[in-house]
């Protein structure tokens, strides 16, 4: 059972269909299903009563939604209590869709502003924005500009995905491949990657995909196996592995722009930060 799923049953339950949940989620109708079925059969029980064209709760998926949102409820409160501990610590939070221009911002930032620690924490982008709207992090890096009156937003950078093909492979001797060319294949893909991971699912619905959260075995298999991995302009240089090879993928969604947010009347630590690395 993961949050994630509580997060799905909240959004059917108030959306009304599974497809309209789907939507507000980013997800393909297929895959949320899957997600709704795998629960079913953990808590041994239908949630839904269905026909051949629609699915709605039954008593048991009204409790399983009460109880989702009694969890969703306290995840919110011990991740608002841990914001404000960090706050007290001195370290700002950074609300953002992936990883990799946290590093980036830590990198600009750590000799600039010493004694000063980012805390990123990865979400989906509406969450980010909300985040940052209620104050709960200082710093939001999201796919597209926050443009509000009370909001400013800068482009900090941008992130190419490579397939990380084995020297064997077919299509190893590419200049460049489609996700359409990749979809089908299996790949090993580590965990909180943010964004990506959607955007891999929804651009390859028929390939095998296998998560591993250790970095380091993760290293280690992709050293000795022969799953497909992915890199980045910015993970490349950290991934130089004699038998593999970097292609870069064409398609438009393996193209990520980065954008920095901040409250205009953010404290004035928060604004140095911001306006540092908007000059960079």
């Amino acid at each position: 059972m993961e949050l994630e799923q509580m997060r799905q049953l909240d959004a059917i339950a108030r959306r009304g269909t599974i497809s309209a949940a789907a939507e507000e989620l980013h997800l393909s109708q297929p895959a949320l299903s899957r997600s709704i079925k795998r629960l079913e059969r953990e808590l041994g029980q239908d949630l839904f009563e269905r026909t051949h064209n629609s699915a709605t709760l039954n008593d048991a998926g009204r409790l399983a939604v009460d109880h989702a949102r009694n969890l969703l409820r306290d995840e919110r409160m011990m991740l608002d209590a841990f914001a404000d501990l960090a706050r007290r610590q001195r370290t700002l939070l950074v609300g953002t869709v992936a990883p990799a221009p946290v590093w980036h911002i830590t990198a600009l930032t750590v000799e600039r502003f010493p004694g000063t620690l980012l805390n990123p924490v990865t979400l989906p982008e509406d969450e980010v924005e909300r985040r940052l709207m209620n104050r709960s992090v200082d710093l939001a890096i999201t796919l597209k500009p926050m443009i509000l009156p009370t909001m400013r937003s800068t482009q900090i950078m941008v992130e190419d995905l490579y397939a990380f093909l084995p020297t064997s492979h077919r299509l190893a001797t590419r200049d460049t491949v489609s996700f359409a060319d990749l979809d089908g294949e299996s790949f090993l893909v580590l965990s909180e990657v943010g964004f990506w991971m959607d955007m891999l699912r929804r651009n390859m619905p028929h390939a095998n995909i296998v998560e591993q959260a250790d970095r380091s075995v993760f290293e280690q298999l992709v050293r000795t196996t022969e799953l497909i991995s992915f890199v980045t302009n910015i993970t490349q240089a950290t991934r130089s592995i004699a038998n593999r090879t970097a292609i870069p993928i064409a398609d438009a969604d393996a193209h990520a722009t980065y954008y920095l947010s901040s409250l205009a009347d953010a404290p004035q630590r928060v604004q140095d930060i911001y306006d540092w690395a908007s000059r960079q």
